[in-house]
């Protein structure tokens, strides 16, 4: 059997470290999402409400407030910065890593792909971007990681501890992002006699029972904020924190709506690159072709279908859809994989030039690409975007693809090592390359420090549109920003005379007044014009 145990730790949180690392110098927060969540938690400091979260003034009934806590609990102790809240989700994320391999060691105590699983979360390209992202779904991913170690808890004979980390995984999956964590998590607790196929003291009336209870007991703790929260928030708020933001979502989505197979579609491009890898495919294969070998009653891998499956088609049913939605169940195909690799032999694998081609041509292909960035961007009329990437980018990619051709790995641990570079190394490129883009069309920072700067001159900020939030954090701003449009500006202004309007418009009017301040933002400009200048001519916010 082939020795998987060098794969320590150390390796993958040290590539987890470089992310974050690269993450937090090469790329700014991004609107509108990033920067609206450390709003809202900004605004949470600011007002000393931690019960309803506010954004622009108003609730915020979009997400539970736990992230908004954590964040508020670093600024008290390291102070108001934004590298806390950056790192928080990553650090769950983390814990994910962790978490995984350990559930594959209690599930498969005799095998080596505990070693593994860690290796191919942190070298999934997708899992990769998102831990570097502040948001709640690896977060939701770690509370739903806690409940199936509970559910393996009470089957190894552990039964308070399980039944105990079971509900707090629920409470807190809550507080964290709404009553999505039990789609996580109910469909392995429900079909536990599919996965359970040996059962000590374990009577299944019992254990729906004690389902029922953590659940109760669960919504109980959720509710101790959230009914006070909705008394303080008023009706509107309730409304949206007891139905609209969870059954509300399956009835009718807001945004993100998409076919019912969609999900089927993007799963093979978020599993890669390990679906490029040739060795692996082929064993797949050969485990599907040959029925003899699939382990029919292995409660592991029952168990990791049952967590992964129905996720998919519950998620499916629902109409808004979003990639991220699916990371909860990637640890259970991490899992199920390292299980897979695990049983490799030497025989398995491919010559080793041939086993890695795949990933050097895709790292060549990238490197290509980054290296004739700008020509293409010229070519296509996109040279705004492609005109100011640094061509040396294109080294990291194609340096480490030569590598894999010159000498390419011949050890099992050494190879799946090596192709679970490939992700890291190209995310790191990435944000590398796009760095100056980032921070000419997507840092926000300029702008907000200049609006700040007006609301403490005495001006009335105003937005022409909807507002997500997308300056209050990195300008510090104390004070709401109003929303207005087609059919309130007129009678806004003269109401207002000491104020700006902010607007965004696809190009700039050099025959129009000049706005009090430009700046890029995507593929449009933000723009802050004077009072008197929108007075004199109410078209001049209008999208253009």
């Amino acid at each position: 059997m082939l020795k998987y145990s060098h794969l320590k730790s150390w390796i993958w949180i040290s590539t987890w470290v470089v992310l974050i690392l690269a993450a937090l110098y090469l790329r700014p927060l991004l609107p509108v999402d990033e920067t609206r969540y450390v709003s809202v938690a900004w605004e949470m400091w600011l007002t000393e409400n931690f019960l309803v979260p506010h954004l622009n003034g108003i609730a915020y009934s979009h997400k539970p407030p736990l992230l908004f806590w954590i964040i508020n609990f670093g600024w008290k102790i390291f102070g108001i910065n934004e590298w806390w809240p950056r790192i928080i989700a990553p650090f769950f994320g983390l814990a994910c890593l962790s978490l995984s391999s350990l559930i594959c060691r209690r599930l498969w105590p005799r095998s080596q792909a505990y070693f593994i699983v860690p290796i191919i979360l942190i070298g999934t390209f997708y899992w990769g971007v998102y831990t570097t992202l502040t948001m709640f779904d690896l977060i939701i991913t770690f509370w739903t990681l806690v409940g199936i170690y509970g559910l393996i808890d009470i089957w190894s004979g552990h039964k308070y501890r399980g039944w105990m980390l079971f509900t707090f995984a629920i409470s807190f999956g809550v507080l964290t992002k709404g009553p999505v964590i039990l789609v996580y998590l109910l469909p392995s607790a429900l079909l536990a006699p599919y996965w359970i196929v040996t059962k000590e003291n374990l009577t299944w009336i019992t254990w729906y029972l004690l389902i029922f209870t953590s659940v109760c007991i669960a919504t109980v703790i959720a509710l101790t904020w959230a009914i006070p929260a909705g008394i303080a928030g008023g009706e509107e708020y309730q409304s949206a924190i007891f139905w609209g933001q969870s059954a509300g979502r399956i009835v009718k989505s807001f945004a993100h709506r998409e076919p019912f197979w969609w999900y089927l579609a993007i799963i093979p491009i978020l599993l890669m690159p390990w679906l490029l890898w040739p060795s692996l495919i082929r064993k797949l294969w050969l485990n599907i072709v040959n029925k003899k070998e699939w382990k029919r009653q292995d409660p592991g891998l029952r168990l990791m279908l049952i967590w992964a499956t129905p996720t998919v088609v519950i998620l499916s049913f629902i109409s808004g859809k979003q990639p991220h939605y699916l990371l909860p169940m990637f640890p259970a195909l991490a899992i199920a994989g390292a299980v897979l690799i695990s049983s490799l032999t030497k025989k398995d694998f491919l010559v080793g030039h041939w086993d890695v081609l795949p990933y050097a041509v895709l790292l060549f292909l990238s490197g290509t690409i980054i290296l004739c960035a700008p020509e293409i961007g010229h070519s296509i009329n996109l040279s705004e975007w492609s005109a100011e990437i640094n061509r040396w980018w294109a080294l990291p990619p194609i340096g480490f693809g030569a590598i894999m051709l010159i000498k390419p790995p011949e050890k099992g641990y050494r190879r799946i090592l090596t192709i679970s570079m490939v992700s890291p190394v190209l995310i790191f490129t990435l944000f590398g390359t796009l760095k100056p883009v980032m921070l000419k069309k997507y840092d926000l920072r300029p702008i907000s420090v200049y609006l700040s700067k007006m609301q403490r001159q005495g001006y009335v900020i105003a937005n022409y549109g909807k507002y997500h939030g997308q300056f209050h954090f990195l300008g510090k701003l104390e004070q709401p920003i109003i929303e207005t449009g087609d059919g309130t500006i007129k009678n806004w202004l003269p109401q207002n005379p000491r104020s700006k309007i902010i607007s965004v418009q696809k190009t700039i009017n050099i025959n129009s007044p000049k706005p009090d301040f430009i700046q890029e933002y995507r593929s449009k400009y933000i723009l802050v014009w004077d009072q008197s200048a929108v007075a004199s001519n109410p078209s001049l916010p209008q999208r253009k």
